[in-house]
């Protein structure tokens, strides 16, 4: 459809511009004679050369435009030379405009100066200079430049709005890829969390060889569920690094979002490994902003993980604190063995579990620190609780 209106609009355009070249008014050179435009007495129909030359020859050109696009070298040559001879710029000025906003700046600089070329061999071939075919010289020089300097715009438009589009499909992938990390990250801990619980019972069981019938029940018990918990956590990581990143974030599946609220849950998981720990909080936490409550909630765990690696047997510590205005505080603390009883194998880590977790903090404007005090390892942060 569009094609088709351009067509239409380039042949009113040269049939026009033919009319007024016969009556003297050029606005791009002529390298030839042109017929002279009459009408008869008694105004009979035009005679066959007229109709020719300024109807079906503006008609036949402009349908030229049609490949423009697959093949708008050739079209523009083929006008731009008719252009010379015929009612035809307005056609070669269109498939000049279409070269320029979507070929090589060499070919439309090429095919720029084959439309300038009749401007000067105009001028040389007048008697003499006259007002009138420098203007007609003046005119076709700045249709040219009109017409490529048009196409250049418009195709710095479209290089500009594809660029956008890559940006933003860049940035989009960018967000996307920063969730499935966050995601992981979160999965991490919690499948951590699961696997140090599940060495605990099993190392339990190991060393007391006296343990009665219920008790290594209820520690196969613990392990099994352990087991496929992590088990179930493991996909789900596994899931979430092979999905395909989707536009839209509504298909990513959701991080798991713990609050203050389960900390009970979670403390009593490893209460159950024989691990006495003693929890000192403030009866209602539910005032404090959901990001603080997850960060928090992640130290916990991920301090508790630590304990059962490096520091089993040992009574752990958590306290917690705090008012609107004031921030939320975490201290977690728990003696560290002597040496001398530090034996059997030590539950492998990453390493980065405290250390994601201090980035992690500082990104909602808190701040985190750990590390060992003589014979005590602690955790200390101090998390955002707005007014």
């Amino acid at each position: 459809m569009t094609d088709a209106l351009v067509v239409c609009a380039s042949a009113v355009l040269s049939v026009t511009v033919g009319i007024a070249a016969s009556r003297g008014l050029l606005v791009y050179p002529r390298l030839s004679s042109l017929p002279t435009l009459t009408w008869p007495a008694g105004l009979l129909p035009l005679p066959m050369a007229g109709v020719a030359f300024y109807g079906l020859v503006p008609v036949a050109g402009s349908a030229l435009l049609l490949w423009r696009r697959r093949a708008a070298v050739p079209v523009t040559v083929v006008l731009l030379v008719a252009a010379t001879v015929g009612p035809l710029i307005p056609a070669a000025l269109i498939a000049l405009f279409t070269v320029a906003a979507t070929r090589r700046d060499r070919t439309t600089w090429t095919l720029a100066g084959l439309a300038l070329v009749p401007l000067p061999l105009y001028l040389v071939a007048q008697p003499s200079l006259t007002v009138s075919a420098l203007t007609t010289a003046v005119t076709g020089a700045v249709l040219v430049a009109a017409s490529v300097g048009w196409g250049f715009f418009v195709r710095g438009m479209h290089r500009a709005a594809e660029q956008a589009r890559v940006e933003a499909a860049w940035r989009t992938e960018q967000v996307r890829q920063r969730e499935r990390e966050a995601l992981a990250r979160e999965m991490h801990d919690v499948l951590a969390h699961r696997l140090s619980l599940l060495s605990v019972h099993a190392g339990a069981l190991e060393v007391n060889q006296n343990a009665t019938r219920a008790q290594v029940a209820e520690a196969a018990g613990v392990i099994r569920s352990s087991a496929h918990q992590a088990m179930e956590d493991l996909q789900q990581v596994l899931g979430v690094l092979r999905t395909p990143l989707q536009p839209d974030a509504a298909a990513e599946p959701e991080p798991p979002q713990p609050t203050l609220a389960e900390l009970p849950l979670l403390i009593e998981q490893s209460r159950k490994t024989g691990m006495h720990i003693t929890l000192d909080a403030p009866a209602d936490l539910r005032a404090v902003p959901g990001t603080s409550q997850r960060t928090a909630y992640r130290i916990v765990q991920e301090s508790l993980t630590n304990a059962h690696k490096h520091a089993p047997g040992q009574s752990v510590r958590i306290r917690l604190q705090g008012a609107p205005g004031e921030g939320l505080t975490l201290d977690v603390t728990n003696p560290l063995p002597p040496p001398a009883e530090r034996t059997g194998p030590r539950l492998p880590g990453s390493g980065s579990g405290l250390k994601g977790l201090s980035e992690r903090t500082a990104l909602i404007g808190g701040r985190l620190t750990h590390g060992s005090q003589g014979a005590t390892h602690r955790v200390e942060a101090h998390l955002p609780w707005p007014a």
